[in-house]
């Protein structure tokens, strides 16, 4: 590997560890893996809350590659997927790849030389051919706009940078927002907070989480029998996958998700009022729906109370609603989520022609595949704009996306080529195309607000459609698509 490496990936978690396993697999190993933080896994290093954990089974999160046997609940902990990570990162010999604390500042086109120049916040400059984006869409945290919020006296974090250190024991604390991270460590801090206010905007749709531990034998007989993990993975791929007739395709086909999510919330609490105050209104698939079998016990508990009046203002020790009601807190979390469309769209990025990523996307954030736009030759995003999911495993697309800049990288090695950059005619099809699938989808039509959203509503996250046909169209790069010097 020379001090400057041909390829560069941004990012350590499932998508960037992805891309340099399948480079090294190749027999390409001149690159280099930039993580802005002390250690890799992204998402799965950084969030550490209380209760954090995967909502999707196991067998499906996870490298289909590099399956995994040992996993010991259907819904893998934090802590377990990311050792299974690590694990990764050291039988594919990753290791001496990365470069730790290398925040990236810039990535920027030289069009003399054809090649990228990428700047860390320490000052190190790489040049490559080829850069690679596996920044992810989870790694921004979110804070929402409070009055007053800046004169709070007390302790605050966000769930995503949790303070190990702060005895929660006792104390009178706030959570701010109900989505899929505080349901998972609200739960958690119940148990141990003298009071909890947990402050609602929106009630998710949530339904029973089918965790359960694997037994031993299970997990001896996945590792020893051939072919069982396979046959497990595969079960669990196509039930997923159903579920996105009632997304994608019609609404209407959800209804038996909202039937059971309600049932699930008459099983679970027995006040009228408290029922009334966590049942959504909106259709059920447009916010995203949410696992779990403890969080509507917590909110019964005696030393939880659930507001959804608005916050009109924080204090230097309280917090106080659009009613007038005063809560005392000492400390605030917030399970605010991240800035998913903004975390791709502030992208320092300056392309061909010293056009930048945000003159590009000016009229909204948009690639080919959600991997190759135009003006950037030789870069390629991961968990670009609309190749999230609703309904199945997103390691599943990033695995389609990693095999995609591949075969772009391949076109380059037989063309002998500087240059691969997309074409606007193919980018624009591609778009068109999934946004008059959106158009009809539950995302569109459900009636709510969502990360999935921008600021004109349009959905620039979620793929609107099956995963075996995103499968389909990224597998091999098309020539015709693509412009190649």
């Amino acid at each position: 590997m020379s001090d400057q490496p041909k390829i560069v990936i941004i990012g350590s978690g499932f998508a960037g560890l992805g891309m340099a396993i399948q480079l090294k697999k190749a027999g390409l190993h001149d690159f280099v893996v930039l993580e802005k933080s002390d250690d890799l896994g992204g998402t799965w290093h950084h969030n550490t809350y209380p209760g954090c954990a995967c909502d999707v089974p196991s067998p499906m999160y996870s490298y289909s590659f590099e399956l995994n046997p040992g996993w010991t609940r259907l819904f893998a902990p934090q802590r377990e997927i990311w050792e299974y990570m690590r694990r990764c990162a050291e039988k594919y010999g990753i290791g001496p790849h990365l470069r730790y604390n290398s925040a990236v500042e810039l990535i920027e086109w030289d069009d003399a030389a054809r090649r990228w120049s990428v700047t860390t916040a320490d000052g190190e400059i790489y040049t490559p051919r080829a850069v690679v984006s596996g920044v992810g869409a989870l790694h921004i945290p979110l804070y929402p706009e409070l009055p007053g919020m800046e004169n709070f006296q007390g302790t605050t974090f966000h769930s995503a940078g949790w303070d190990h250190d702060y005895d929660l024991a006792g104390k009178r604390v706030a959570v701010i927002g109900t989505g899929a991270s505080a349901i998972q460590f609200v739960p958690r801090i119940a148990e141990q907070v003298g009071k909890l206010v947990l402050f609602q905007r929106t009630p998710p749709w949530i339904q029973p989480k089918p965790d359960v531990e694997i037994p031993t034998p299970v997990r001896s007989a996945l590792a020893s029998v051939p072919g069982l993990g396979r046959a497990v993975r595969t079960q669990i791929y196509w039930t997923l996958e159903a579920r996105a007739v009632g997304f994608a395709i019609d609404p209407r086909l959800n209804k038996p998700m909202g039937w059971m999510a309600r049932r699930h919330i008459a099983k679970q609490i027995a006040d009228p009022e408290l029922r009334a105050k966590v049942t959504p209104d909106y259709t059920i698939g447009c916010k995203r729906v949410l696992l779990s079998n403890d969080y509507y016990p917590a909110l019964s508990r005696p030393n939880v109370d659930l507001i959804t009046d608005g916050i009109a203002e924080v204090r230097q020790n309280s917090i106080v609603t659009t009613a007038g009601e005063e809560f005392e807190v000492d400390a605030i979390i917030y399970g605010t989520g991240f800035r998913v469309v903004d975390g791709i769209a502030g992208q320092h990025i300056i392309g061909r022609d010293g056009v930048k990523i945000q003159e590009i996307w000016e009229n909204g954030i948009e690639a080919h595949h959600g991997i190759t736009v135009p003006g950037l030759p030789n870069l390629f995003m991961l968990l670009g704009p609309n190749t999230g999911l609703g309904h199945n495993s997103v390691v599943f697309m990033i695995e389609q996306q990693v095999q995609h800049v591949m075969s772009c990288l391949k076109l380059l090695s037989d063309q002998k080529a500087d240059t691969i950059e997309v074409k606007p005619e193919a980018m624009r099809r591609f778009n068109d195309r999934i946004y008059r699938r959106l158009r009809r989808a539950v995302w569109s039509e459900g009636g709510c607000q969502s990360w999935y959203l921008d600021e004109h509503g349009v959905n620039r996250t979620l793929w609107p459609g099956f995963t075996f046909e995103y499968w389909a169209s990224t597998r091999k790069a098309k020539p015709a698509d693509y412009i190649v010097e």
